[in-house]
């Protein structure tokens, strides 16, 4: 049983680099990579705090990126072969609408990193999330698209009423 979500957590930071790209070369696009990936490790944590809910969801699967596509205009299967399309399999809308809003409300990303010290993901080890949550003026650059609000509203709006719910001071993440 898989309990690592490392091919979610890789697959839902591919998507979101793909449809909100760096620009600026090769610097920029390791940037905006982390960014992302740490935006995502954060959403991915705290949707699925224990092992036991990182192994149903490996079993379960994901849900894919067909919606994230259609809400955003790629149509995946128009440029996709089947070796491509595997990876999207792994992507998972709640945790890209959750990474969306962490990354374009910083004052949202800090009340997540805080909280993932309650969980079991973290513990034992200081982890921080730098380029999520105090991005300075090259990450800024580096990921203009992939911070822009008015461009990841439509996906940070999904599921982000359920992220606010669950970071709502008092509420404690099972650990």
């Amino acid at each position: 049983m898989l309990t690592d979500l490392s091919p979610l957590i890789a697959a839902t930071a591919e998507w979101l680099t793909r449809a909100y790209p760096a620009s600026g070369g090769a610097l920029a696009s390791a940037l905006c990579e982390v960014q992302a990936r740490q935006a995502v490790t954060v959403a991915a944590w705290l949707r699925y705090p224990t092992p036991t809910d990182a192994a149903l969801v490996g079993i379960a699967g994901p849900g894919g990126s067909a919606r994230l596509d259609w809400i955003t205009g790629a149509d995946a299967a128009a440029h996709c072969d089947d070796d491509d399309h595997a990876w999207r399999t792994w992507v998972d809308e709640v945790v890209a609408s959750w990474a969306a809003a962490l990354l374009t409300d910083p004052e949202l990303a800090g009340l997540a990193v805080a909280a993932l010290a309650e969980g079991s993901h973290a513990a034992g080890t200081p982890v921080r999330f730098r380029r999520l949550v105090a991005p300075d003026a090259t990450d800024r650059r580096a990921a203009a698209l992939l911070r822009h609000p008015d461009l990841l509203a439509p996906v940070a709006s999904l599921h982000q009423d359920q992220l606010v719910d669950l970071l709502k001071p008092g509420r404690a993440l099972i650990a």
